[in-house]
């Protein structure tokens, strides 16, 4: 060996370690087609899906108070496509490009659940759910959503739902139109959305009068601010006024400062029995005597609040909206 290696310095060759392979760029021609990719690796998101390492483009970020989905640990990622940049829209919703890509993954005791991405196409926002195989190499496509039995991490056996297509736009709507749910400039840490417009993917950092706290932090800060975040995340995609439930006139945003719109002595307007038998939304002082909390507290069809995205019942959350709710003043 040593005698062929010194051969071919004579010979003018210069031995080198082989370069690895450059990671595969994200696909845009994927992310704007008009087809549905039937796997998860056809848009080259990651440069190691099993490990959930991004690829070059794509942008972790997370949510300073996140959605709850039977206690989920979610990995979160953006894509802004090369020379176009997101806007800002004050304390609200980033408008990101046209061929810009959201990027969910659902984990459960370490394992990939789904991945569901949101993918702005010329049409719109287009939302599709990818299924993690068992050998945790590839995720697929499924259209018709999926049910697979789990353990969450408070040790409770459940039917863990991955939604349907047509689920994943009943949260996602605005009117007739499919849109983003999280990345809002009031739910996001002020330090990303620096370092966003700093790599020039940002045209301005927005200003941020009251920033949802982090969730982490919801015992250091107002009780009202924490459940009133709480429930921008976890309700308000539905309960607002152009989403799936206006008719109820529950108005559960981060933005909302009308007593009645939040539910305050408010009679329910199309709950049902849901309302189980009670009169008003949120009554001062007393939680047991709230739909709002009544529903929150129901796993059951027709009462269970939210409707989709979980199987169990989220404990801190439950307990922290009841304690904002009974410290009201009556």
């Amino acid at each position: 060996m040593k005698l062929l290696a010194a051969a071919l310095l004579i010979a003018g060759v210069v031995i080198t370690a082989a370069a690895p392979p450059a990671a595969a760029p994200v696909s845009d021609a994927e992310i704007m087609a008009g087809s549905f990719p039937a796997k998860l690796s056809a848009f080259g998101f990651f440069a190691d899906g099993a490990k959930q390492v991004p690829a070059p483009g794509v942008i972790p970020y997370r949510l300073n108070t996140p959605l709850w989905s039977d206690g989920a640990e979610k990995l979160r990622f953006a894509y802004i496509p090369a020379g176009q940049k997101v806007r800002a829209q004050g304390e609200g919703l980033l408008d990101l490009p046209v061929g810009s890509a959201l990027i969910k993954t659902f984990k459960f005791g370490g394992k990939l659940i789904e991945t569901r991405v949101l993918l702005h196409r010329t049409g719109g926002w287009l939302a599709l759910p990818y299924q993690w195989n068992e050998e945790q190499t590839e995720a697929k496509l499924v259209l018709a959503g999926a049910r697979l039995p789990l353990v969450n991490p408070a040790g409770e056996a459940i039917s863990y739902a991955i939604p349907n297509k047509n689920q994943c736009k009943e949260c996602h709507a605005a009117g007739a139109e499919v849109v983003p749910i999280g990345p809002k400039a009031r739910n996001l840490s002020a330090r990303w959305l620096v370092d966003l417009a700093k790599a020039g993917k940002l045209d301005a950092v927005p200003a941020v009068a009251r920033r949802i706290p982090l969730w982490e932090d919801r015992a250091k800060v107002p009780l009202a601010d924490a459940a009133r975040g709480y429930l921008d995340v976890n309700c308000a995609h539905c309960h607002k006024p152009n989403g799936a439930a206006s008719n109820s006139g529950l108005y559960l945003g981060w933005e909302e400062s009308d007593p009645i719109k939040l539910g305050v002595m408010k009679r329910p307007v199309a709950a049902g029995r849901g309302s189980g038998k009670l009169d008003y939304d949120i009554v001062p002082g007393d939680p047991g005597h709230s739909i709002l909390f009544y529903r929150m507290g129901s796993l059951e069809g027709g009462i269970s609040m939210p409707e989709l995205g979980r199987a169990s019942l989220d404990r801190d959350g439950n307990a922290m909206v009841e304690r904002w709710i009974a410290g009201m003043k009556r």
